[in-house]
């Protein structure tokens, strides 16, 4: 594969997908969601090989090291030649604590709950 010799930041974290578009990884650019060296970068910052980056993604602060540089967007499974992560492991399992949710226990035959039932449930949820 022919490396390209520059890359701006955003078109790197969507290549190897930190981020679902570009257009998001250049928003958190602009938001001071990227940083280099605790410095906040802008989208048009042109990443090096061997800097570390650390990227707020939804719930998680990914740390990862750049090892390659690419411009399109890659399949997973060639992400690790260009990007290695450095995230703690405790910052992977955020985002699945947070989105479990214990559902509330119905008995069978109970039929369908009534409006009141419904706003009981929302409460539990929201506590």
């Amino acid at each position: 594969m022919n490396e390209p010799t520059r890359v701006r930041i955003d078109q790197w974290l969507w290549a190897v997908r930190l981020f679902k578009t570009r257009t998001e990884a250049a928003d958190a650019c602009r938001g001071g969601k990227v940083k280099i060296g605790g410095k906040s970068q802008k989208p048009s910052h042109e990443v090096r090989i061997g800097e570390t980056l650390t990227a707020h993604t939804g719930e998680m602060h990914r740390t990862v090291k750049v090892v390659g540089l690419v411009a399109k967007r890659i399949g997973a499974p060639l992400v690790p030649q260009f990007m290695e992560d450095l995230t703690p492991p405790e910052e992977l399992s955020k985002p699945r604590e947070k989105n479990f949710i214990p559902t509330a226990h119905r008995a069978k035959g109970a039929g369908r709950p009534t409006k009141k039932d419904r706003r009981q449930m929302e409460s539990w949820e929201q506590e």
